[in-house]
């Protein structure tokens, strides 16, 4: 079978919903026997996501191989519970990047390089090509940013060349926004007219419109959008808002969503296997007691919103455990500003079962996350620190067990007399030149894990691979003498020279991983210390 690809656009806002769409019809195609693989297009002129703002674009989810990618990267992992490769994700910088380099080579044999056809040609290859490395029967492509900007004209312009070369091998998905204005009290369609218009003007017309809303799009509304924007009303799919994402292929389920683009594509199911799914989101919904945990970060404050997708991996990956251990994790977003301005403020963080640092980069707010980290040692607070996290909790330790009142982090203060936390090898340079982009320690790296440890119960096995994304590391100069005051070094590289987890004796449950747990963490497989941390704060609220 040729490999089918659909192409999922947004239109008349951002933010609209096209990851999870992408990713739930993904999940249900797949459950009906169907090998499916992702590919994630972020229109901007970045090479990836690494050096992107975090709180304007959301997390950089890391791959296995090391890539640092857009966040619907990881919610296409989570659905479809496959890793996914950096052939999958690809940005305007890169598709340029590569051009270029082929002209430099003379790889175009003395043409005149243009931006039409050659930018779409790479782009077509660069979605083959991670299409047949997948051995995908489906390919499902987002292309980031809405229908009529400027951005993603390029990549419309790449889909629109497919569907004509191979018109029954493409199908196009518009995400679309039908809002209810409180003052009307009606669901428009008009602005979803206007998306489809702008899309038709690129070429373009849509197989199927997923109508995101605040409620259920009503019959009239099908019909109204199928006149005039010529797909028919079967085809048109209702996305209302619902209590968990993880509700998603369900309700894509219950309309046909995934039967109906088979048959546009002339197939058929091969089975329908969505149990252990419904199975999942049933623990969810079922679960009455709930435990309280903190994330302490900085990256969620934007003006008077808090965006919680700077930790979208950790979030989820706090929901995948929670329903494990049938509960109901009510999660607070909390910065650790908040703690270096008001310390009197930390007796609050009596009131959680649990706590998580998660990773993060810079000066601002790390002397709030030593003084949170000091307060729930001392006062027996699970805790779970991710890579930064990891970090501060060493810092602390030395500052506060030890005596070093000075000790830091070389990232925060080159000039510390106990750098307990200091550049890694062969860093230095990248740092001197100025060499920022994709140059920190990336991918799946393999531990080892100590016996009669927090971390060896929770993963029940020594030797494990999880994904890394950071420049600095634990000093081995101070590791004799923290150790000596009873810091625990529980998990290593093989060859014992990088300090990958720390803990503490003594305390319900206090983890340091240098390392990005979440990354990993599925529905149907949550992870492994995240599923202690939560028997912890069980234990905790008991």
């Amino acid at each position: 079978m040729r490999t089918k690809y659909i192409f999922v656009v947004g239109g008349v806002m951002s933010g609209v919903g096209k990851g999870t769409t992408s990713a739930a019809l993904g999940l249900t195609l797949k459950a009906k026997g169907y090998n499916v693989t992702a590919i994630k297009i972020d229109p901007y002129v970045n090479i990836d996501a690494g050096t992107m703002n975090p709180v304007e674009h959301g997390e950089v989810f890391v791959t296995v191989d090391g890539d640092e990618t857009d966040q619907d990267i990881g919610t296409y992992e989570r659905y479809l519970d496959i890793d996914i490769t950096k052939l999958n994700y690809m940005t305007t910088g890169r598709v340029y990047q590569s051009v270029i380099e082929r002209e430099r080579n003379m790889e175009y044999k003395g043409k005149c390089v243009e931006v039409v056809p050659h930018v779409p040609e790479e782009i077509i290859f660069r979605i083959e090509r991670a299409a047949d490395k997948a051995k995908a029967d489906i390919a499902i492509i987002e292309v980031g940013g809405t229908v009529g900007e400027y951005q993603n004209i390029l990549f419309l312009e790449a889909a629109r060349i497919m569907k004509v070369t191979d018109p029954d091998n493409v199908r196009f998905v518009l995400v679309t926004y039908l809002p209810v204005p409180p003052s009307i009290g009606e669901m428009k369609t008009k602005p979803s007219q206007y998306a489809v218009r702008t899309l038709n003007s690129a070429g373009i017309q849509p197989d199927f419109i997923v109508g995101r809303s605040v409620i259920q799009m009503d019959q009239p509304r099908k019909e109204k959008i199928a006149h005039f924007c010529s797909v028919p009303w079967s085809r048109i799919i209702g996305a209302p808002d619902v209590a968990s994402i993880y509700d998603i292929p369900e309700m894509f389920e219950e309309q046909g969503f995934a039967t109906k683009v088979l048959d546009s594509f002339g197939l058929e199911a091969k089975q329908n296997d969505l149990n252990d799914w419904l199975n999942f989101n049933k623990k969810v919904h079922e679960a009455k007691d709930t435990v309280k945990i903190g994330v302490i970060g900085k990256y969620f404050s934007t003006g008077n919103f808090t965006i919680s997708d700077a930790y979208i991996s950790v979030l989820e990956a706090i929901k995948h455990a929670a329903a494990y251990e049938g509960v109901k994790a009510e999660v607070s977003w909390l910065n650790s500003e908040e703690y270096e301005a008001y310390p009197e403020n930390l007796k609050e963080l009596s009131d959680y079962d649990g706590i998580i640092i998660p990773g993060g980069f810079g000066s601002r707010g790390i002397d709030g996350k030593i003084k949170v980290i000091e307060y729930i040692r001392k006062n027996q607070i699970p805790y779970l620190g991710l890579c930064y996290g990891m970090q501060c909790a060493v810092i602390e330790y030395a500052r506060n067990v030890l005596g070093w009142d000075d000790a830091h982090t070389t990232e925060i203060n080159e000039n510390t007399a106990h750098p307990v936390i200091h550049t890694m090898a062969g860093q230095d340079l990248n740092i001197r030149e100025n060499k920022l982009g994709g140059t920190l320690r990336l991918g799946a790296f393999p531990c080892q894990v100590k016996d009669k440890t927090f971390s060896r119960t929770a993963y029940k096995t020594s030797t494990i691979s999880e994904r890394h994304r950071h420049r600095f590391e634990f000093n081995n100069a101070y590791r004799a003498e923290l150790e000596q005051a009873g810091l625990v070094i529980a998990g290593t590289s093989p060859d014992n020279r990088l300090v990958e987890i720390i803990e503490i004796k003594n305390h319900p449950f206090f983890v340091g991983v240098q390392f990005h747990p979440e990354f990993q963490s599925r529905p149907l497989r949550p992870h492994p210390l995240f599923k202690g941390l939560i028997k912890a704060a069980k234990r905790m609220k008991d």
